[in-house]
């Protein structure tokens, strides 16, 4: 984990990100937990190694609460679970996604359901079981992950890129719904982040050369370089900043 900078009014806040124990999930919590913040996540696989691993590197212990997303009943609970463990949650992280790819010819009703609501639905009813108390605590941040995929009019995965433009969407409609209560509402979106997900099943080296030679800066992005951009978004330092897309994908998308 690179050297992020401190912001001091996270420390001691109650944060909840979906899928923060792998990929850049885990690199988010990590930074959050190194901020002093209250930590709680979900994902379906068990991460009580993660937490072990969390506790020993940043003497703070998340709390992990097993969950399939798409199931928001269990969604919706889990967060009632971290505000009780932890206080309102006042930062919601929205990082859960599957970038699976498919053709569209392929996509059979199901399925179109499925990634929708893993990518988009999950989203939406995260941030409604955390406003109520976000009012209540006189504001908050919420930081929807999207992705460049969208920008970029990349084939491959259609149903992903619709939900990725719909939470653009979604973020700015809820930062002026929510502006009045100080909950801010923004998306992150991401390059090409090479998690081991995406090197065991994506990368192949002539797609990370051609990758690299549309970006202008011409590093590899890893989990890391995404966590700054996400503790900022979350602190006291963008207090400003509502209905915004935070770029970090190497300055693929301004050249196209």
């Amino acid at each position: 984990m690179q050297t992020l900078p401190v912001f001091p009014d996270l420390s001691g806040a109650s944060v909840f990100i979906t899928g923060g124990g792998s990929g850049i999930g885990a690199s988010l919590t990590e930074a959050f937990l190194k901020q002093g913040a209250k930590v709680a996540f979900v994902q379906r696989s068990d991460a009580s190694a993660f937490c072990d691993e969390m506790q020993q590197k940043t003497s703070n212990r998340p709390l992990f609460l097993p969950c399939d997303i798409t199931d928001i009943a269990a969604l919706q609970g889990a967060i009632a679970q971290a505000s009780e463990a932890h206080g309102p949650v006042t930062i919601l992280v929205n990082n859960a996604a599957n970038d699976q790819r498919h053709a569209t010819l392929d996509v059979t009703e199901d399925y179109w359901n499925w990634s929708m609501a893993i990518n988009l639905k999950a989203y939406f009813f995260a941030i409604q079981a955390v406003v109520p108390g976000m009012k209540a605590a006189g504001g908050g941040s919420i930081i929807n992950f999207s992705s460049i995929s969208y920008m970029m009019g990349n084939a491959g995965y259609p149903i992903y890129t619709t939900a990725n433009s719909g939470i653009n969407g979604m973020t700015r409609s809820l930062a002026r719904e929510f502006g009045p209560d100080r909950i801010r509402v923004n998306a992150l979106a991401p390059g090409w982040v090479l998690t081991q997900k995406q090197k065991d099943m994506w990368v192949t080296p002539e797609g990370l050369a051609a990758h690299l030679e549309r970006q202008c800066l011409k590093d590899t992005i890893d989990p890391e370089d995404i966590a700054g951009g996400c503790l900022f978004l979350a602190s006291a330092a963008s207090k400003m900043m509502t209905g915004q897309a935070l770029v970090i994908d190497g300055g693929v998308a301004v050249t196209g």
